[in-house]
């Protein structure tokens, strides 16, 4: 006697690299039997004639930190047969800290993690994931943020870390990786997260060197002029560390293939992961401010924009942006509502529209907005071509980056996966076996979840059945929060979140600590 069977299906086999007819038995929250399962019974059984029966997707980067919590539900996961979120992404998330750490952070990632009533009266690691123990639709993993434990120990201040300090983010570093998290990240065009030196993060890489666990990190730059030094930190930070390392958001040009075969060869311990489509999303005072102006805090940085003399040394930095280009920014989510019928515009078309220079019209925006103002950004230094050079390559891993805030929200957090494990292989792209190691096997053994990403007795019953004719993706950058469409059953633990294409209201997600 199983609890669930699903019968008839095709198994996504990525040991024997096979799609098998096979039936699926679970009990409790495993996988118990991968065969013929004619003369079992069940509590239930799932018909999956006609599907296939995959192992659940890992998205490897997004931002689900507060918004999952808010949208315990989150269909826009569920959906995809996403079972699984890592999050703490980019040096930035709302553990390990003091009430004064956390506040901070719930307010400068409020453009991409929004600032939902969550209660935010957690303390530590262990308790914040606690909050996602049978409370959301899917599973969690948690990278600890380094601007967490930056501003902790060091403060605002854009300056190297005493040996006392370092001491202290070491320890607290300790504590969040015996709470279960499963590594460490960085966003090193965030602040304070950038302002950490490289000796800074290869100390505490030292730590996840010892217990296995991988550095992730959101490099210095993307730029194509400045990428290369971004990457050959990565590999510093390896070599001197001994921690296997991890790209967030390599979305660049094909011909960075080539470093990457160079440092594997080389024996670096290295992966990225992407998304497939060619515009990005973030911030808008990431995206517009240096540093400086960002530097010690919100407060400081609205004082400065609303500077005359700042905003007089800010105009040249408008005129001649050294990285990203103000006319290929969209306005997607703006929390000030004198300002909120510009989501949706095009930056320089608001600022004409307001009669305003560029700089001040961000400047006012940010005032007004204080800072909370997320935004796409259409690349124009790539082409998909080298999206998919970059995703079938054996370093790859599949990560939406998604935000789910705004009212025009980038639709990768939508559709990202259906894209991936749908449209890709339909088109020809790459096989179903493939985009399935890609989207849930490679991130399994990476962040050493490796009871999840297979299907297969004693693993984790985290199931995903789709049409595999029908599975799409169906939001656009107009239409963003448009759900995929052909995902039928999708199980978490072991339970249906998602039964014959409806929603339940199961809430079967847990935290997940990495493998011994």
């Amino acid at each position: 006697m199983f609890d669930t069977i699903l019968k008839g299906g095709r198994v996504v086999d990525v040991d024997q690299g096979v799609l098998r007819p096979a039936d699926v038995g679970i009990l409790g929250d495993r996988i118990a039997a991968v065969g013929d399962l004619a003369a079992a019974s069940a509590r239930q059984v799932l018909d999956c004639t006609g599907l296939v029966v995959s192992p659940g997707f890992i998205d490897v980067h997004v931002h689900g930190d507060a918004i999952l919590l808010a949208d315990p539900l989150h269909e826009p996961a569920v959906r995809q047969g996403v079972t699984t979120y890592i999050i703490g992404q980019d040096g930035s998330s709302y553990a390990p800290g003091s009430r004064r750490v956390v506040e901070y952070f719930r307010r400068y990632t409020a453009g991409f993690n929004g600032n939902p009533d969550i209660g935010w009266d957690w303390s530590g690691v262990a308790d914040y994931l606690d909050r996602f123990r049978r409370r959301v639709a899917i599973n969690v993993a948690f990278l600890v943020p380094n601007g967490n434990l930056r501003l902790e120990a060091v403060g605002g201040a854009n300056r190297a870390a005493t040996r006392e300090e370092l001491d202290r983010m070491v320890g607290l570093l300790e504590e969040a990786l015996d709470a279960g998290a499963v590594g460490l990240s960085s966003g090193l065009e965030y602040v304070p997260s950038g302002f950490a030196t490289t000796e800074e993060l290869v100390t505490l890489c030292r730590v996840l060197a010892r217990r296995g666990l991988v550095y992730v990190s959101h490099i210095r730059s993307y730029a194509p002029e400045r990428v290369i030094d971004a990457l050959e930190e990565m590999r510093r930070i390896h070599l001197e560390s001994g921690a296997a390392v991890h790209v967030s958001h390599f979305n660049v040009k094909e011909a960075l293939l080539e470093w990457v075969d160079e440092a594997v060869a080389s024996g670096v311990d290295l992966t990225y992961d992407t998304y497939p489509y060619t515009a990005g999303s973030t911030i808008l005072a990431m995206m517009a401010l240096p540093q400086w102006v960002q530097e010690g805090g919100a407060e400081q940085t609205l004082a400065r924009l609303a500077d005359p003399a700042v905003r007089a040394k800010l105009a040249g930095w408008f005129e001649n942006p050294p990285v990203y280009r103000y006319e290929n920014v969209k306005l997607t989510y703006i929390d000030a509502a004198e300002y909120q019928q510009y989501e949706g515009w095009m930056l320089v078309d608001a600022a004409r529209a307001a009669k305003q220079s560029l700089v001040d019209f961000v400047c006012d925006l940010l005032l007004a907005a204080k800072l909370v103002v997320g935004i796409v950004y259409f690349q124009t230094h790539r082409d998909e071509r080298d999206v998919l050079a970059l995703m079938r390559h054996s370093a790859h891993m599949a990560g939406s980056d998604g935000i789910f805030v705004g009212s025009y929200p980038h639709p990768r957090g939508w559709g990202a996966f259906a894209r991936y494990v749908g449209r890709y292989v339909r088109d020809g792209h790459w096989s179903l076996l493939d985009a399935v190691r890609h989207c849930s096997t490679h991130a399994a053994e990476r962040y050493r979840l490796r009871d999840r990403g297979r299907i297969a007795p004693g693993h984790a019953a985290d199931i995903a059945c789709f049409r595999p004719e029908e599975f799409a993706d169906r939001a656009t950058f107009d239409q963003g929060r448009t759900p995929a469409a052909g995902m039928v059953h999708v199980l978490v633990n072991g339970v249906p979140v998602l039964l014959n294409g409806e929603r339940t209201t199961a809430l079967p997600g847990q935290p997940l600590r990495p493998s011994p």
